[in-house]
């Protein structure tokens, strides 16, 4: 508690260094916190007022007393005591409630939140704003409105998702000096760095050539979804693959004239007779293509090369299959029908969905949104950046070629899919600086280089 606070009363005096600074104690820890971030703005020299309820924890009642000991003293917390005491206020610091509530508010509470949004104030959450659930990223009433929000020990998904992560504000992780375990212990998710995700990425030697670039197969399309194959293929193209052979039972677009295109009826015999002549690097299975996928899925299982399953390929019967070497990209819609559950189930906890989708299919998971979420064996990463304009047809193709390539050149199935997604979101920023929110996939696949440069470069 005293870590929390010293951590939050630093947030506030970086974010909102003048003005009187009004802290709103609720009863339990979460109050102990703010009760312990007036005393350590008191100490700075910061005007503070504090608004507090009757202390129900033990150490919250011991910091009431601590507070008083440096002359600061509190009155009785209410809501006509928030809209009194915020019109001389610069700053509110909401300790109400943390990580253990369920929605709804009582209905005192619930005049307080309102207050609080009246008051017009910048507010500074503790942990999370009071009156969302830390586990969903919808909203079951009312909360506050944060502009800041110091969040304790690791990443929530309503601090990360939805609607939820609106009221938030910008999210800052507090540097808690505790031992590490104490801090994982409570953490849902970790976010990676652009700079960590960059240490991640392949490099080449001077003698590479597109031998040692990483031979990618890329399979799918059918007639009317033919471009979704061609999307992938320059996917791993930009991402560095040295070969791209896409197979097809549809006539593939051309996009690139540096795809190599091999169109079959049967591909399932032309893929096991590619096979017998060498296996690829990594393949990538399922864009567009259709009633075959699950099939030609555990065909391409059963080889243990590493493959990225896509779309069609995303089946339930394919549960127990995966391996290592793999990674699943669904988006809600898809990992609804993966887990045998509604898409609004994945939406309202994408935390909890990818890790069971992990469990339940092995490799890793790509949980596609803003942001994606990366599930594997050893936890859950959130990916950074994006961009709106991101929202249509053909991203997750494009994605998907993108990991395709990066399994190519070596990388593990958790490492190609964070970096997979880091440079995704990358482009997209980058090609919706040049066009807005008219985005198309190939306007991103034309970024993934660039964004490959962004990374290194810091």
């Amino acid at each position: 508690m005293e870590e929390a606070g010293r951590a939050v009363a630093d947030a506030v005096q970086d974010a909102f260094p003048e003005g009187r600074v009004l802290l709103l104690a609720g009863g339990g820890a979460n109050g102990g916190d703010a009760l312990v971030v007036a005393r350590h703005l008191a100490a700075l020299g910061r005007d503070v007022r504090v608004l507090a309820a009757p202390p129900r924890h033990p150490l919250t009642r011991a910091n009431r007393k601590r507070l008083g000991a440096v002359g600061v003293r509190g009155a009785a917390l209410s809501a006509a005591a928030v809209a009194r005491e915020s019109t001389a206020a610069a700053v509110l610091v909401d300790g109400l409630l943390g990580t253990g509530f369920t929605p709804p508010l009582r209905p005192e509470l619930a005049e307080i939140v309102a207050a609080v949004n009246a008051s017009g104030l910048p507010v500074v959450a503790i942990d999370l704003p009071t009156g969302l659930d830390a586990t969903r990223a919808d909203l079951v009433g009312e909360t506050i409105e944060a502009a800041l929000t110091v969040t304790l020990s690791g990443l929530k998904t309503a601090l990360l998702f939805g609607p939820a992560a609106h009221r938030a504000g910008r999210v800052r992780l507090a540097d808690l000096r505790l031992p590490p375990g104490w801090a994982q212990a409570e953490a849902f998710a970790t976010r990676p760095t652009r700079a960590a995700v960059a240490g991640l990425l392949p490099t080449r030697f001077a003698d590479a050539h597109k031998g040692t670039a990483g031979r990618v197969w890329v399979v799918g399309g059918h007639p009317g979804t033919a471009g979704a194959a061609a999307l992938a293929g320059v996917g791993a193209l930009r991402a560095g693959a040295g070969l791209v052979t896409v197979y097809s039972s549809a006539e593939v677009p051309l996009v690139m004239p540096e795809l190599m295109i091999r169109q079959h009826e049967d591909v399932a015999g032309a893929l096991a007779k590619a096979a017998a002549q060498g296996l690829p690097d990594a393949l990538c299975i399922g864009m567009g293509l259709g009633p075959d996928a699950p099939a030609l899925a555990r065909l391409i299982l059963s080889w243990g090369v590493p493959c990225v399953l896509d779309a069609d390929a995303l089946q339930p019967e394919l549960a127990g299959l995966g391996h290592e070497g793999c990674v699943w990209t669904p988006h809600p819609g898809e990992a609804a029908r993966l887990l045998a559950c509604t898409t609004a189930n994945v939406i309202r906890d994408p935390l909890a969905a990818a890790r069971a989708l992990q469990e339940r299919y092995g490799g890793a998971v790509i949980l596609k949104g803003g942001p994606s979420v990366v599930a594997h064996s050893g936890g859950l990463w959130v990916s950074r950046g994006g961009h709106p304009g991101m929202g249509s047809a053909g991203m997750g193709d494009t994605l998907a070629g993108v990991v395709a390539a990066l399994l190519g050149q070596g990388l593990s199935s958790p490492n190609a899919a964070l970096c997979a997604v880091t440079l995704h979101a990358r482009a997209g920023e980058r090609a919706g600086a040049r066009h807005g929110y008219g985005l198309s996939a190939s306007d991103v696949s034309g970024e993934v280089g660039g964004a490959w440069l962004d990374l290194v470069a810091g």
